[in-house]
């Protein structure tokens, strides 16, 4: 039987589109329907790796958290994380297919189409609601002949679409009847209303506006979403990296992130940044840097053109002066690759460099094979310590192999739920560097607590205890769910579910 389906789309990015979704997963958890989220086409360098092993945006993790069920490649089929300015690596249900440029992509764009048909049909089975997100604007003129992800996807699905725009930016009204205006008849038809998000002071100012809104597009204002401060979310856009350069809190802790021009999985320090007296900063400029208890170089999508980067910019060099007078200094994936003697590109594929120097704080070389590594894992420190077993994600393409100067990180003892036995990661021999390709390894509430005993303690800061991230999460959740549901015309989105079919 196929599910009932309701659909988000935008009047632009960062709407708020994928926090509604989230939003809407767990209040009709609540209700107690069987609800998934679904994106046929993702753009993100954020990614998340499913129980299968498939690489889907982390958006769709995140709304899936939110729904109480599993991450599956079938809520992502189709992401592309962009690899240049006018190139990105195309990943069909989980796996990449290869590296695209946008025509070679308009032209792949029906057989992708297929895997997003197939997957939501596949998806649709198993459960009695699909929360659908678009992306973008469906209104891009220069865009929407190509377009698979907004409207066709809400025809396929037979979805209502429900709008979103962002107040906060200013000329929503604009934006709302713009956006109209640009669809054409049939596309109009499928709109059955639109949120106002992140609205800031007293809803009833814009009776007003709400009004031209109907008598403009004969469609209703289906909720006023307020602005939110204390209400934690995961960002999937880099856009949200030029905001505040800071995040967290009062910042007795000091943590600073390498800003790379292709940043990838800035989540992995999302728990950070929601402990009391931490703050993770992202530093962009050499007179920016200061002096951090803690110094990490994160994924990359192009680590050479990216190392290259901080080479020129002087961050390489200012990061070297920092570790030899004593800093702390670690890296997750890609940053790991950079901090060893030597990057190998034998294939070209991230440059036409066949190998570029490391920053050579770890004794380790690096080969970028076309390979791409893709899995959920357990590991254990190399102390044997079962009680310090971590879980996280590989998503990298290459092989790192360590010399006499450095020692592995982990022993990853499970990959996508199957026993194994392999190294991960570098650590220095006094313990200041390391490095690993576990995405998701401050989520572990042992490991971060221990690290940042560790900084606290150098720093002589006393009587405080890590959070639990999972409950942090959890509580987010709910309080996302309490915010949209009571600022939302429920009952008529209500109505557009049972209508659905």
């Amino acid at each position: 039987m196929k599910a009932r389906a309701l659909m988000i789309q935008g009047t632009g990015s960062h709407v708020g589109k994928s926090v509604i979704v989230a939003a809407l997963c767990r209040i009709f958890k609540r209700k107690g329907y069987r609800v998934a989220p679904f994106k046929a086409q993702n753009m993100a360098l954020n990614s998340f790796i499913t129980p299968e092993g498939g690489e889907i945006g982390r958006a769709q993790a995140y709304q899936a958290e939110a729904a109480c069920i599993p991450p599956s490649v079938l809520m992502n089929p189709i992401l592309l994380k962009a690899n240049s300015d006018t190139g990105a690596q195309v990943i069909v249900r989980g796996k990449v297919v290869g590296n695209m440029g946008v025509r070679e992509y308009h032209a792949y764009k029906d057989e992708a189409f297929r895997a997003v048909e197939d997957s939501y049909r596949e998806l649709s089975s198993k459960f009695d609601l699909i929360i659908i997100e678009g992306a973008g604007s469906p209104a891009e003129i220069n865009l929407k002949e190509n377009d698979i992800v907004n409207m066709k996807t809400a025809a396929m699905a037979d979805a209502p679409v429900i709008i979103a725009a962002d107040i906060d930016r200013g000329g929503v009204f604009a934006q709302i009847v713009g956006t109209m205006d640009i669809l054409d008849e049939k596309e109009r038809a499928m709109v059955a209303g639109f949120l106002i998000n992140k609205f800031r002071g007293d809803a009833s100012l814009l009776t007003s506006g709400l009004d031209f809104v109907r008598e403009r597009t004969g469609k209703p204002v289906l909720g006023v979403i307020p602005y939110f401060r204390n209400i934690h979310v995961q960002e999937e856009d880099g856009v949200a990296l030029s905001g505040p350069a800071a995040h967290g809190g009062d910042g007795a802790v000091d943590i600073a992130v390498l800003r790379l021009g292709h940043i990838s999985n800035f989540t992995d320090f999302d728990p950070l940044s929601q402990e009391p007296d931490v703050r993770v900063r992202y530093i962009r400029d050499v007179r920016d840097f200061g002096r951090p208890d803690m110094l990490i170089i994160p994924g990359s999508k192009n680590t050479i053109t990216d190392l290259l980067e901080l080479r020129a910019s002087g961050l390489e060099q200012k990061t070297l002066e920092y570790y030899g007078s004593g800093g702390y200094v670690a890296g997750i994936c890609g940053g790991f690759q950079m901090m060893g003697r030597v990057v190998r590109d034998p294939e070209g594929l991230e440059s036409s460099h066949g190998s570029v120097h490391g920053m050579g704080i770890l004794d380790a070389e690096t080969v970028l094979e076309s390979e791409k590594v893709t899995a959920q894992v357990e590991a254990e420190p190399f102390t044997g310590d079962k009680k310090a077993t971590v879980t996280g994600y590989e998503i990298h393409m290459g092989r790192t192999e360590l010399g006499g100067g450095a020692s592995a990180l982990f022993r990853i003892t499970s990959r996508n739920a199957e026993n194994v036995s392999y190294k991960d990661g570098a650590i220095s021999r006094d313990g200041s560097a390391w490095g690993t390709y576990i995405h998701g390894i401050f989520e572990n509430d042992g490991f971060r607590g221990n690290l940042l005993g560790g900084l606290r303690k150098k720093k002589g800061l006393v009587g405080v205890n890590s959070a639990s991230y999972s409950d942090t999460k959890e509580d987010a959740y709910e309080a996302l769910a309490d915010l949209v549901e009571g600022h939302a015309d429920m009952p008529s989105i209500m109505a557009l579910i049972s209508n659905s079919c």
